[in-house]
């Protein structure tokens, strides 16, 4: 019984570290020629969004380039972020290995 609450703990506290070691990571990703960029951590968090005026009068063109922007830089943040737990390797959360 005290071994599974131990064992729940070191998951809790695992969880914990792994979350915080994925606020740091950030990916930027731009779309429209640059028109639009997007900063993204490792919790899948959107930081930042920078719209240049000059797309804001083409809403379709500006929603696109935002869901561009957008993917690409939650791609690049899950792709950086799985390199970082692979070189750890510290972490051995159930489901992630």
């Amino acid at each position: 019984m005290f071994n599974k609450l131990k064992n729940i703990k070191d998951l809790r506290h695992q969880a914990k570290q792994l979350q915080s070691m994925l606020s740091e990571i950030i990916a930027d990703a731009d779309a429209a020629w640059g028109k639009v960029k997007v900063k993204v951590n490792g919790n899948q968090e959107m930081i930042s969004i920078e719209i240049d005026p000059e797309i804001m009068t083409d809403r379709e063109k500006l929603q696109d380039a935002i869901k561009d922007a957008t993917n690409s830089a939650m791609k690049k943040v899950q792709r950086e972020a799985a390199m970082a737990m692979q070189k750890s390797g510290n972490f051995n959360l159930p489901g992630l290995g």
